[in-house]
């Protein structure tokens, strides 16, 4: 009975050194849309600052398609044991396993941190006809497909924000979607589209124009850009996201990769990079990040239930 007894505490204590010893081979940080995206370039300032605080290499990999459900399908099917992590929008989690039959749900997933939230703004596409928020209005009422906007994705955060903007404007446009926002914005520097919502950090990499912020105030970032609201049509638009992992991650490991993510996130070099960005660093516990992830999915499922959209 003393060997049995001595076996289990010896087991027991065994856990937490597993965690001490994590990361024992590279982290592989996957990122569910193509290079030079909102989701791209903040995952891709946090893995500098997360490989330093743990002492081991954490390696960015793109799996960009199907509005990021790819890649978040593959870290959910992962071995739960802290070697694949991935950082996800919102969207991705909230809204997209309701379109898209047979990816995953809300539940099903190991919450780590919240990293960033950022306000969307209306990004102007290097040929459009028209140079300021008044302008693309006008332009839209020439006809219900002449305004040419751009989304990362059918039922994207960035396609629903701009399509309710029109909406309450009283116009409509025609709507292109991309694999992600990199691909996106190439389009808009091409002229194959003329506006598209989306995070500032993508003007902020692309020297593309901003219309307006959509927000209820002006962003401290861009104090020169009209907010919506000011432009008559009071609404806000947002996103944000933040590191998750396989179900059945040892909460030994989830502490420690939680705790080394809010010391990245509150770093001077990812907060400088945000910064450069015009991104909103937020660290958000893994437990909250996980409740406001779950009550967003209800309600988005709720919302198409209304439209007759998803399932």
């Amino acid at each position: 009975m003393k060997r049995f007894c001595a076996l289990i505490l010896a087991l027991g204590l065994a856990m937490p050194a597993a965690a001490q010893d994590y990361p024992s081979r590279p982290v592989q940080m996957v990122i569910p849309f193509p290079a030079g995206g909102n989701t791209d370039l903040m995952a891709r300032a946090l893995q500098q600052e997360m490989s330093r605080i743990l002492g081991g290499t954490v390696v960015a990999v793109n799996r960009g398609g199907a509005a990021g459900t790819i890649g978040n399908r593959e870290v959910h099917r992962a071995a739960p044991d802290g070697h694949t992590i991935g950082l996800s929008p919102n969207n991705a989690l909230t809204t997209q396993p309701h379109l898209q039959p047979g990816t995953y749900a809300v539940d099903q997933f190991r919450y780590i941190c919240g990293v960033y939230e950022n306000p969307y703004v209306v990004v102007l596409g290097r040929n459009a006809p028209f140079r300021d928020f008044a302008g693309m209005i006008a332009h839209a009422r020439t006809g219900p497909e002449a305004l040419v906007y751009g989304g990362p994705g059918q039922g994207s955060t960035p396609h629903l924000v701009m399509a309710q903007l029109l909406q309450r404007a009283g116009v409509t446009g025609l709507f292109v979607p991309y694999q992600g926002s990199g691909p996106m914005a190439q389009a808009a520097l091409a002229g194959d589209i003329m506006v598209f919502a989306e995070a500032a950090t993508i003007p902020a990499t692309t020297g593309l124009g901003i219309l307006a912020a959509i927000d209820h105030q002006r962003m401290p970032s861009l104090p020169d850009v009209p907010s919506v609201a000011e432009l008559g049509l009071p609404m806000r638009g947002s996103t944000y996201g933040g590191l998750i992992a396989p179900a059945g991650l040892p909460d030994a490991i989830a502490q420690r990769l939680e705790q080394a993510c809010q010391t990245a996130v509150n770093s001077e070099p990812f907060q400088a990079a945000a910064r450069r960005l015009n991104a909103e660093p937020a660290f958000t516990p893994g437990a909250a990040f996980r409740t406001r992830l779950t009550e967003e999915s209800q309600a988005n499922q709720e919302l198409m239930r209304t439209l007759g959209i998803g399932r």
